[in-house]
């Protein structure tokens, strides 16, 4: 049976959609993000399958307008924005269907500022 729920995408912004600068740089409000390649086309390809996308970064809450801002201006598309996470690891633990063993959570591990334009989610 095909699964017919939504994928959800959890994705970080600086150094996965965007160039990964330098943190105060980033914070001002007139700086402007630089798209990696295929990020545009990515997250559009996403939206029209019906994913859910899911911004996160280590980025202050005080710095949620600033970001929102940011990111309008350069067209990326998101459902939530989850600000705050901060830089060390991140685990995403998921359960299981009663009675089944396929997992549903996965992670993708990019070099920095290589962008999601050879991503494939299945």
């Amino acid at each position: 049976m095909r699964e017919t729920r939504p994928v959800t995408i959890f994705c970080d912004i600086d150094g996965t959609l965007v160039k990964h600068g330098s943190p105060f740089v980033a914070t001002q409000p007139n700086f402007r993000m630089e798209l990696l390649p295929g990020t545009l086309e990515k997250l559009e390809e996403w939206d029209r399958k019906g994913y859910n996308i899911i911004l996160t970064t280590g980025r202050r809450e005080s710095m949620r307008k600033v970001t929102e801002k940011q990111l309008s201006e350069v067209g990326i598309i998101y459902d939530t924005l989850i600000m705050g996470i901060k830089g060390g690891k991140r685990v995403l633990i998921n359960d299981r269907k009663p009675n089944g063993s396929k997992n549903y959570a996965s992670a993708i591990n990019l070099t920095r500022n290589e962008g999601i334009n050879n991503i494939k989610i299945k």
